[in-house]
């Protein structure tokens, strides 16, 4: 009997999921029937699958309880990947913290609180030293970004050099006036030049890496739509990323997930650190690693086997 995948995606989001015609054709190839329904279709029967994986369902931050509610209700239909608790965890970038306890190194971060005096926050930020930045390594910098702790794809975030804090201030009081929570970072000039490495993690192994270009460019406005286009190409990820990369994988405190995307920048020593961890539903870059794709589609189908699926 074949196994039954829903590849979740959104409406807005099917056509541009790069990775999406690739894992169907390799799980299809696999023995596979797969599907693409949309997360918060109400017409959908999640229990008629064996399991589905989360991919491109990139219009839940503006919908982020509604979608975490739905995480739930769809994994008690059928085996959700990956699982709601590692969903509710990832999709808040808090996470870093947790990781700078556990000795991976992070770029630099201070966050501020809905309800917190904003203005407030980014003259102690803006002013560096120690107290800067709870979270990561020395606060110390030129230019510098706002984003919001739960957001995907550069939406709402931007960068500003000291000579704008103006605008900065009035980014952070928007996204405080909405009920968000933000962080305040060091912009990492190095990623200009050597841009972003993406360490992938495919059924619990490294898979491969790619190059992610810089996104957040000075004066640029905020991203519209669903996420920034991204210049992706393949990347050897050196021995110290690798090695970055792994002790961020180890500090995931769930068993380990079906894929995960750790993306990495180099901070002012040329040291990598951890921008991102993606645990929900990063772009996986298949396309950029012969044999990516057939060998995930072989993983998954057997982690659906060993939970019961296709019974």
């Amino acid at each position: 009997m074949k196994l039954r995948i829903a590849l979740v995606t959104a409406r807005e989001a099917l056509e541009l999921d790069p990775d999406m015609l690739l894992l169907v054709a390799a799980l299809r190839s696999a023995g596979a029937d797969t599907d693409t329904p949309c997360w918060d279709d109400p017409a959908v029967d999640w229990s008629r699958f064996d399991a589905a994986l989360l991919r491109s369902t990139w219009d839940y931050v503006d919908r982020i309880e509604e979608f975490l509610a739905w995480c739930e209700r769809a994994a008690g239909l059928t085996v959700l990947m990956n699982a709601p608790d590692v969903v509710r965890w990832n999709t808040d970038k808090h996470y870093l913290v947790q990781l700078a306890a556990s000795g991976v190194p992070v770029v630099p971060t201070r966050f501020v609180e809905a309800g917190t005096d904003g203005a407030r926050e980014l003259e102690e930020f803006l002013a560096g030293g120690r107290a800067a930045c709870a979270v990561g390594g020395p606060c110390e910098f030129d230019e510098f970004v706002v984003k919001p702790a739960i957001g995907a794809g550069s939406r709402d975030a931007a960068r500003y050099g000291r000579d704008d804090a103006g605008r900065a201030r009035d980014h952070v009081q928007r996204l405080l006036a909405a009920g968000r929570s933000l962080m305040l970072q060091p912009y990492l000039a190095r990623v200009d030049e050597h841009g972003e490495t993406a360490v992938l993690y495919l059924g619990g192994v490294f898979s491969h890496a790619a190059r992610k270009g810089p996104l957040l460019q000075p004066g640029a406005g905020l991203v519209e739509g669903l996420f920034a286009l991204e210049d992706i190409r393949p990347r050897l990820a050196d021995p110290a990323e690798l090695a970055v990369a792994a002790a961020a994988y180890a500090a995931i405190p769930f068993a380990a997930p079906v894929y995960a995307r750790i993306d990495l920048i180099r901070d002012q020593a040329g040291a990598p650190v951890v921008l991102e961890l993606e645990l929900t539903e990063p772009c996986l870059f298949l396309a950029h690693a012969a044999g990516a794709a057939d060998g995930f589609a072989r993983h998954l189908l057997e982690r659906v086997r060993r939970a019961g699926g296709g019974a």
